[in-house]
């Protein structure tokens, strides 16, 4: 792992640590809010994305599904020492794996309600394979979030915004607060390593990543990496405009993905970027090609 990452995955932005693993994290970043960083390059892949959880009055919410249903069982049973009480919602950010493949594991312990786009649902069940009998029947009673409005959710004196987007994937939802200001991003954001941009729509994903912007003293959930601030989301902003001039060029010069990847590098003023994986720049620069490329 590059320095400059190391450095970031292991000085928590804000708050103060009350639970380590080795797959993760929990970090208090206000009153009754804590944000879940895992840190899979270690090789524990029990939870994999970034999640969270939010306490009120009458409701906790928690946020991801996470990759299996043991790291999800770990983030509830948190909440459970945190709050007193078992997560009663739960809200998806996007249909991919590593963010919904453990949500069995919040199940027995009472009521939850599950918030996810009519799109994140479908998507699971279509992209997630082989099926999986308790992922499905753990979305059976989805709560469908409005694709193009923002969903209110009343936790008891603490009010939650559920905010769908598009540009990760087509069903992008962010979990926002307004006190502590605090944006749970999803894959829309992420901080300290290099984005995957596999389903993505680069232009929407710019607009977007603009579009949640917070204030200067807002704290930002990545859906993978350290937590950010908000010079950290103007670095990121950098970053994609970077990739994003990169794959203009190669377009011009009829340069393919692959070719293109292999001679791609960011300056040494967009910072470090770890990959998950080598093929995430040609990944990048696919996604910058189907944007692009005629239609016809």
């Amino acid at each position: 792992m590059p320095l400059l990452s190391r450095r970031l995955w292991a000085t928590p932005a804000s708050g103060s640590v009350v639970a380590q693993e080795k797959f993760g994290r929990l970090e208090q970043v206000g009153e009754g809010v804590w944000a879940l960083i895992s840190t899979p390059l270690g090789g524990d892949y029990t939870t994999v994305s970034n999640g969270g959880i939010i306490a009120g009055r009458q409701g906790v919410l928690v946020i991801e599904g996470l990759q299996t249903p043991a790291g999800a069982r770990w983030l509830a049973s948190r909440a459970r020492e945190l709050t007193g009480r078992w997560p009663t919602h739960v809200v998806l950010s996007h249909y991919h794996g590593d963010h919904v493949n453990g949500i069995a594991g919040y199940a027995g312990q009472g009521a939850l309600a599950v918030h996810a786009t009519t799109a994140t649902r479908a998507l699971i069940l279509q992209k997630n394979l082989p099926a999986d009998a308790e992922r499905t029947a753990a979305l059976a009673d989805i709560v469908e979030l409005s694709p193009t409005t923002p969903t209110r959710l009343d936790l008891g004196g603490r009010m939650v915004t559920l905010v769908p987007r598009l540009g990760h994937t087509a069903s992008d939802v962010t979990v926002e607060l307004a006190d502590p200001s605090v944006v749970f991003g999803g894959d829309l954001v992420w901080n300290a390593m290099f984005p995957n941009f596999v389903d993505a729509s680069p232009l929407a994903l710019a607009a977007s990543v603009k579009a949640l912007r917070g204030t200067a003293s807002t704290r930002y959930v990545p859906g993978h990496g350290p937590l950010a601030t908000d010079s950290d989301l103007t670095r990121y902003i950098a970053m994609l405009g970077e990739v994003e001039s990169a794959a203009r060029r190669a377009m011009s010069a009829g340069v393919m993905p692959a070719e293109a990847a292999k001679t791609f590098t960011l300056p040494a003023s967009a910072g470090e970027w770890t990959l998950f994986s080598p093929a995430f720049y040609q990944r990048a620069f696919e996604a910058w090609r189907r944007e692009l490329q005629p239609r016809g």
